[in-house]
């Protein structure tokens, strides 16, 4: 029996990384792979009309908001049951297992259990996703300077793990099989679990079930499985709710306004101090909703524009454009990330950094750029309604600069922001946030698909394209009043960086 390390031993490591982190490092990237091919392979599945799902192209981008929109709002959920049942460790492996069970059904036969392998994956990516994110914060002690590095790394890990699915799986699915597609899906999660199954033991006490610590700990390891079969009996109302968006978008009316209420009735009890930060990062919460729908177009109408309106050649080599717009802001992530990290510092050192309030700003304007460069391939088409995949990509590439301006920040701004009692509700806000981003985009994306079944190419560029230049406008007004009112936000943000 090896002895089992110690926390102060896995965080007393020498050297720039743990090697503990490496071993997260390929979990996640593994799930990653597994997250984003499904993810692209989604909407293109549901438009088929040979072997897929046969539905319009507004429908299909409502019920890729419905679903992204689950797979957020989940998070939340499963994030509270690891801190207060499972722990981190069970959590992520029940997680992983349920979004292997949904790969499986999946491979099996996509056409007719579409929906209850969508269910099992939505549920299984809430429970995995915010906890090894958790543990990898536990590896470091408080106020470690190497913690920034640590997360960079993990972040290339998961942005690793997005660019090869996010090809791999589209590009297989269209060309080959879908049941193929799902099937390297699951795969691919296996491997994910299983490094961690075999890796585990050096996590010492980290991510293990609160229900240990306690006294009584015997008479509450119950509660697990009372988590785990809950998970399962859900599984028939996710289905419901998904295939049947007009259920989606009642929930989406009732949790937003719940989880304010509950927000304003717990501010009663802070100072007005903490309340004006509460109050701040509500705004920036409300702003990343805007930025999320907009962005996660990705998944929905940008997919179908890409599968019916794009060449397929990126500077003379020929790629699958769907795996293009699936991979490239991942590719684009991994070679610019540190580069943006390196020019805020060089920022910082001369006194010229923007506050976290412009940044996000910022992010917005890129974001407009990129739009208007996605309504700008209509001038690039040919006489069939083809455009350029060179175009298309350059947008890409704008985009990210965006995300890396407000993507890194938003997480370590809120819990600067709210009071310790209330961390895990505007944790949780903030996972809304962007299922509530998903749940828009989905709505924005539906009221683009304005051309009918039979519509030409040009029809459906026309179409596209005019919502591209719609949302780049929205865009251009967010980044600006973002930028218009950061010293209020500031003020409201008080010490906080």
């Amino acid at each position: 029996m090896h002895k089992q390390l110690t926390l102060d031993e896995i965080q007393a490591f020498k050297g720039k990384y743990p090697r503990q982190l490496w071993y997260l490092f390929f979990s996640e990237m593994w799930e990653r792979f597994c997250f984003y091919g499904m993810r692209g392979m989604l909407v293109i599945f549901m438009v088929d009309k040979t072997v897929g799902l046969h539905m319009k192209d507004d429908v299909a981008n409502l019920q890729y908001g419905a679903t992204q929109a689950f797979v957020y709002a989940f998070t939340f959920i499963g994030g509270l049951f690891a801190d207060k049942i499972l722990g981190l460790r069970k959590s992520l492996f029940w997680g992983g297992f349920l979004m292997i069970a949904g790969s499986c059904i999946l491979a099996i036969n996509p056409h007719d259990y579409f929906f209850i392998g969508i269910a099992f994956t939505i549920i299984g990516t809430g429970f995995f996703k915010p906890n090894i994110s958790t543990m990898v914060g536990h590896l470091y002690k408080k106020g470690d300077a190497r913690t920034d590095a640590g997360f960079s790394l993990f972040y290339a890990g998961i942005n690793l793990g997005a660019l090869i699915g996010g090809y791999v799986c589209v590009t297989l699915g269209k060309n080959y099989s879908w049941n193929m597609a799902f099937g390297l899906a699951a795969i691919v999660m296996s491997i994910s679990l299983l490094t961690f199954l075999f890796t585990q033991r050096s996590l010492g006490p980290i991510g293990l079930s609160p229900l240990i610590k306690s006294e009584d700990g015997r008479s509450k390891t119950w509660y697990e499985y009372v988590v785990y079969v809950g998970s399962l009996c859900v599984i028939p109302l996710i289905m419901l709710m998904v295939s049947k968006t007009e259920y989606t978008d009642i929930f989406m009316y009732i949790i937003g306004p719940c989880s304010l209420i509950y927000l304003f009735y717990e501010m009663r009890h802070f100072s007005l101090v903490e309340n004006k930060k509460l109050i701040a990062a509500l705004v920036f919460i409300v702003f990343s909703i805007f930025f999320w729908a907009f962005f996660e177009q990705s998944g929905g109408s940008l997919s179908l524009f890409a599968a019916n309106n794009l060449h397929n050649t990126v500077c003379g080599i020929k790629l699958d454009p769907n795996g293009v717009n699936n991979s490239s802001n991942s590719f684009f992530v991994i070679i610019f990330a540190a580069l943006v990290g390196m020019v805020w510092l060089w920022m910082n050192k001369r006194k010229m950094e923007p506050n976290t309030v412009v940044k996000f700003g910022l992010g917005f304007l890129f974001l407009a750029i990129g739009f208007y460069i996605f309504y700008y391939t209509r001038f690039f088409a040919d006489e069939n309604g083809v455009t350029s995949l060179n175009v298309f990509t350059f947008a890409w590439f704008i985009i990210t600069f965006g995300e890396l301006c407000l993507s890194p920040i938003g997480m370590s701004v809120m819990t600067k922001l709210s009071p310790q009692k209330t961390q895990a509700v505007i944790m949780g806000m903030w996972f809304l946030a962007s299922a509530y981003g998903q749940y828009f985009a989905g709505i924005l994306g539906a009221g683009m698909a304005t051309a009918n079944e039979n519509a030409t190419l040009t029809e459906k560029l026309i179409a596209y394209t005019d919502g591209y230049r719609q949302l780049a406008i929205y865009a251009l007004i967010a980044g600006v009043l973002m930028i218009v009112i950061s010293p209020l936000v500031r003020k409201l943000m008080q010490e906080v960086k």
